[in-house]
């Protein structure tokens, strides 16, 4: 991973079966991620959803790259009409009964847009995997507010 990666680490009470399907599944992701309809787990797909704050929506284009089942899923991410691409990629690894999921988002200083800061994507990150993430595997709990 390249030195300006931005890494954020969660130690979740939740299996590692249970965290991958929260971040491989469709209906799960809906709960706690985005609403991404078009969403397959299969190398190659290409999927779309949109997010950000109310007066700025973006069109998110990622593409699965990589995918080890209960290890790794990495995918492209880029915005329509917008300059820029990067990678991201969730890491699980066994706790005994816990796991814990790395995000590594690469290529973020190729985005200009000042809403598409790393400081953005930071904060962002720190909440889905802290907050939101960690609600839905540990309590059953749906915290998406976007």
């Amino acid at each position: 991973m390249a030195h300006d990666t931005l890494i954020i680490k969660s130690d979740l009470n939740a299996s590692l079966d249970a965290v991958w399907k929260a971040i491989s599944q469709k209906e799960d992701m809906d709960k706690w991620y985005f609403d991404i309809p078009d969403f397959k787990l299969e190398q190659g797909s290409v999927f779309h959803f949109e997010g950000g704050e109310a007066q700025d929506r973006f069109m998110h284009n990622c593409e699965i790259l990589e995918i080890i089942p209960i290890k790794k899923l990495m995918y492209s991410w880029s915005y329509e009409g917008h300059t820029g691409h990067s990678i991201v990629t969730f890491e699980l690894n066994s706790l005994g009964d816990k796991t814990r999921i790395t995000l590594y988002h690469q290529g973020l200083e190729t985005f200009v847009h000042p809403k598409l800061s790393r400081d953005k994507f930071e904060e962002g990150w720190k909440y889905i995997m802290h907050e939101s993430l960690r609600a839905y595997v540990e309590e059953g709990r749906a915290l998406r507010n976007w």
